[in-house]
């Protein structure tokens, strides 16, 4: 979960929505400090055999958070491209390794 301004934001429901974006193999949201926020949700992508949009894809997190289905402080307010997400031992997503890396 990532604290944002006092409220959660469910960094699972994030890349659940980041996966069904074309061009998205996978999908990792961790929460980075903010000054003004506590925490902002950033998105980590890796792109599957065509590179996606992020346009496109902040776009469709927008749209969700239009719709309702999302909170508009739900949008991450990164959205960056890397070649693999770390997993533990277990094969998870290594969300402390994360935090480290870009927190």
């Amino acid at each position: 979960m990532i604290k944002s301004g006092g409220e959660w934001i469910s960094s699972l429901e994030l890349e659940d929505i980041a996966l069904t974006c074309d061009g998205v193999s996978e999908a990792a949201a961790i929460g980075i400090a903010d000054e003004k926020w506590g925490e902002r949700p950033l998105l980590l992508l890796v792109s599957g055999a065509e590179a996606p949009q992020l346009d496109e894809i902040k776009g469709i997190f927008e749209n969700r958070a239009k719709q309702g289905e999302i909170s508009e402080w739900a949008v991450p307010q990164r959205i960056e491209l890397v070649s693999e997400i770390p997993k533990t031992s277990v094969g998870k997503i290594d969300k402390k390794k994360l935090r480290e890396q870009y927190g």
